[in-house]
């Protein structure tokens, strides 16, 4: 059996399945269950609309729609939702199916058919409350309209009077009504309800429609009012106007409908309007029983459908599933089975021939599944088997590109290098500390956090990521302790190696006379001395430099691996030699150069007692390789015979570019010629015909862009040292702006003073170090993975393995 690990993806296996007919729908379930097959499509040209299956998919899609409506309405009416205990792997019979059906149909009915009956009534419940209102508010105009004829008069004769008087828009209002004999004139009169926020528009219309011909009263109904067909909360105005003729009042009717008021019939006659506004109160009370007892009965309904609505939508969203993947099948007639051709790991087709039998016996059938190997040339779906605590480490690796199937994987490195790379431009034991406490809580929590609510897509982000944030926080804690940094203090856990004596040329300063090492790290005496900054800034670029060629010298390092899985023996010394070569007689030499001035301790006295020169610089000397190669100035040379050696590093990685650049093509049209103008692919065992232009351009890229590549991505590394000075600045400059001047309080006023600066530290500490800090280090970091480390052995050109699961459908919808 292969053996699981991170290093190289699993290995897979085409298999093929032969499932009788009347097993099928059970056998494609168990294996939904395990869900350790990738299916493929053995029906490609055939129109989605043509499958053998779509008439059971639009099925389940129609009962599906009723259950979407059921949850609809359930939610509606606030109804809490029975959780599913367990996903039940028990597939339904047709029978069973059918049954459900009817089921789901019948309580849709009756849903649908009390939803029209609540909103006929509710409508209806509307309109008589309306009407009450406007009988209620009315009757007082109706009482006063006689009084006000006069007034009406003069509006009448003065086409220029306000539209309402002083009274008026205290709430009066009347005029007389037609029909009475005593009366020298006739008034008509119309009535309604309109919306309050159309009230001014509704009065300008009329007063200019009518060129103030009208006398118009209205008052607020302070009851709410819900409109049945979208449930929202109606704010609306009785509204009574008194006009003269039937073309105006007319008129007054079509404004008035136009503006979506409700025109209500109200009689002129006293004794008429008190016997209707009784008998609308006493139909009130009858729709208010009526409307009680209906949504009592549609609650009823819908508490019932709640209890097994999640059942009800995991079996439907299961039974679709499995039809879609059953339609990916082929029939084969004479044996009467479904064939099916999928990819699955290796190691897992114990497991899958286990639950092909447990399906056959669950079912009762007596012919089996039968299961058997396929020998394919086809590349298979990279699967890399991860848990909880490596699954974030391969996501970043995947977001770059999927690994081709037995490709070196980077994800495994990538847990230790990512993390530590981040640390190095985050470095700080303080803010170390605050962020592995925060992966901690979502480590220590992460059960009840995934189980409870969503809380926001950043804390979804935060919380898939926990683990990576947890390694991102002990390794900052770490170079935060070999910085020696603390929130931008020192800490001093060892004694200093360094004592502060009088400069014998100026008594006022003080200067570092070295006694010893400091235990681990930087030496606290560093922090708050002049050349703190020069000193701090030229160990962490080249301690950038020094990180940068070794992971780069691994990623090359690391193509060797593929070179040999993949059987290109050619490769190895056509390719990965030279590289190597070019990286380490370049780099490599000046990561050397790095480490042995770090070493000669250049300020006292050499062998023979005689003093050193000043240290060399190291950015000339790397210039000057090139510029003069094989001569070094006295002055600046490093070592004995360094004009030597460079020359002769100099010479192979000039020898190694040419090597790169033409070994591979010519090598490839020779053997060309020999097998007869075909050669044979490496990966895949397939005859391609050889272009030798085309592979003589894809190797000159390739040449450029791993030279070019190797001094950009060499300079790409400073941006650890860029940032991790930047870190520190920014943590000094926010510690000296709040804290320094309040961390030693006196009296009271110096205690709040303390309290609200540290308040604004620790705000400022988390909103910009931690988070915006702390972001831009993790895009550095994913950065110097995805292009300076993953470009030197990593395609990421495969296909992902995605099996059939009902536990990916299930999580992929919640997710929508």
């Amino acid at each position: 059996m292969p053996q699981t690990t991170l290093f190289r993806s699993e290995e897979m296996s085409l298999i093929q399945l032969y499932i009788p007919s009347e097993i099928a729908q059970p056998t494609v379930a168990e294996l939904g269950e395990l869900g350790l097959i990738q299916f493929r499509d053995l029906n490609p040209d055939v129109n989605a609309f043509q499958r053998a299956f779509v008439g059971e998919i639009r099925r389940y899609d129609e009962m599906e729609r009723h259950l979407r409506f059921f949850e609809t309405q359930i939610t509606k009416s606030d109804i809490p939702v029975r959780p599913l205990t367990g996903i039940n792997a028990r597939v339904r019979n047709a029978q069973e199916v059918d049954d459900l059906e009817d089921k789901i149909r019948e309580h849709e009915r009756r849903i649908s058919q009390m939803n029209s009956s609540y909103e006929t009534l509710q409508k209806r419940y509307l309109e008589l409350t309306e009407a009450r209102h406007v009988l209620k508010e009315t009757a007082v105009y109706f009482e006063e309209a006689v009084s006000r004829q006069d007034n009406i008069r003069h509006s009448f004769d003065e086409p220029s009077a306000p539209l309402l008087d002083q009274d008026v828009e205290q709430g009066g209002g009347g005029g007389n009504v037609g029909g009475g004999e005593s009366q020298p004139m006739t008034l008509g009169f119309v009535t309604g309800v309109i919306t309050r926020s159309k009230m001014q528009t509704f009065e300008r219309i009329l007063w200019r429609a009518l060129r103030g011909n009208l006398y118009l009263n209205y008052a607020e109904i302070d009851e709410p009012i819900t409109d049945p067909e979208t449930d929202e909360v109606l704010e609306k105005n009785v509204f009574i106007i008194f006009a003269h003729g039937k073309e105006i009042l007319n008129k007054i009717r079509k404004i008035s409908e136009s503006l979506g008021a409700t025109l209500y019939p109200v009689d002129d006659s006293s004794d008429k309007r008190q016997e209707h506004y009784r008998e609308v109160n006493a139909r009130i009370d009858d729709l208010n029983s009526v409307l009680q007892n209906t949504n009592n009965a549609r609650r009823a309904e819908l508490l019932s459908i709640a209890d097994d609505l999640t059942s009800w939508i995991t079996l439907i969203k299961k039974e679709k599933a499995i039809y879609h993947t059953m339609n990916l099948f082929n029939y084969d007639a004479n044996r009467k089975c479904l064939i099916a051709e999928g990819w699955c790991p290796t190691n897992d087709i114990n497991p899958i021939q286990q639950a092909l039998r447990t399906a056959t016996e669950e079912s009762g059938s007596t012919v089996p599944t039968i299961l058997h190997e396929l020998r394919t040339s086809k590349e298979p779906p990279t699967y890399h088997r991860v848990n909880k605590f490596t699954s974030g480490f391969q996501e970043i690796v995947d977001a770059y590109g999927v690994a081709r199937y037995r490709e070196v994987n980077p994800g495994l490195f990538t847990i230790i290098t990512f993390p530590f790379l981040f640390a190095v431009m985050f470095g700080d034991f303080g803010h170390g500390i605050m962020v592995t406490l925060f992966a901690l809580y979502l480590v220590i929590f992460e059960k009840k956090l995934a189980n409870g609510k969503s809380k926001g897509e950043i804390f979804e982000m935060f919380f898939g990521g926990r683990y990576i944030i947890l390694l991102m926080g002990l390794f900052s804690i770490y170079t935060g302790l070999i910085y020696n940094d603390i929130f931008s203090r020192a800490m001093h856990l060892a004694p200093s190696g360094w004592q502060l004596v009088e400069d014998p040329s100026k008594p006022d300063k003080l200067i570092g006379q070295q006694t010893g090492v400091y235990a681990i790290g930087v030496d606290p005496a560093w922090h708050g001395a002049e050349n703190f900054l020069l000193f701090t800034n030229s160990y962490k670029m080249k301690m950038s430099i020094i990180l940068g060629v070794i992971q780069m010298s691994f990623g090359i390092f690391l193509s060797i691996f593929n070179y040999v899985h993949f059987k290109k023996t050619l490769s190895i010394w056509a390719e990965f030699i030279p590289q190597i070569l070019f990286m380490q007689c370049i780099f490599g030499y000046l990561c050397f150069t790095i480490i042995y001035k770090w070493s000669i301790p250049w300020y006292e006295p050499d062998a023979s007692g005689n003093p050193r020169v000043s240290p060399p610089g190291l950015l000339n000397l790397l210039i000057y390789m090139f510029l003069q190669p094989g001569h070094v100035d006295k002055e600046n040379e490093l070592y004995s015979g360094q004009g030597t050696v460079q020359l002769a590093l100099l010479g192979v990685a000039v020898i190694c570019i040419p090597w790169m650049l033409f070994t591979k093509p010519l090598i490839l049209r020779h053997e060309n010629n020999e097998h007869g103008g075909a050669v044979v692919a490496e990966e895949m065992h397939e005859e391609e015909e050889f272009d030798f232009g085309e592979v003589m351009i894809h190797q000159v890229i390739h040449t450029i862009e791993f030279c070019l590549g190797c001094i950009s991505n060499t300079a790409s590394y400073l941006r650890l040292w860029a940032l991790s000075l930047a870190h520190a600045q920014l943590s000094t400059v926010l510690y000296d702006m709040t804290l320094k001047s309040t961390i030693h309080p006196k009296g009271v006023l110096g205690v709040i003073l303390l309290i609200i600066t540290a308040l604004l530290w620790f705000i400022l500490t988390v909103g910009i170090l931690l988070l915006m800090e702390g972001l831009s280090a993790f895009l550095h970091a994913l950065r110097l993975h995805w292009v300076e480390f993953n470009n030197k052995f990593y395609e990421g050109s495969g296909r992902k393995f995605i099996p059939f699961s009902f536990k990916h459908i299930f999580k992929d919808s919640d997710d929508d």
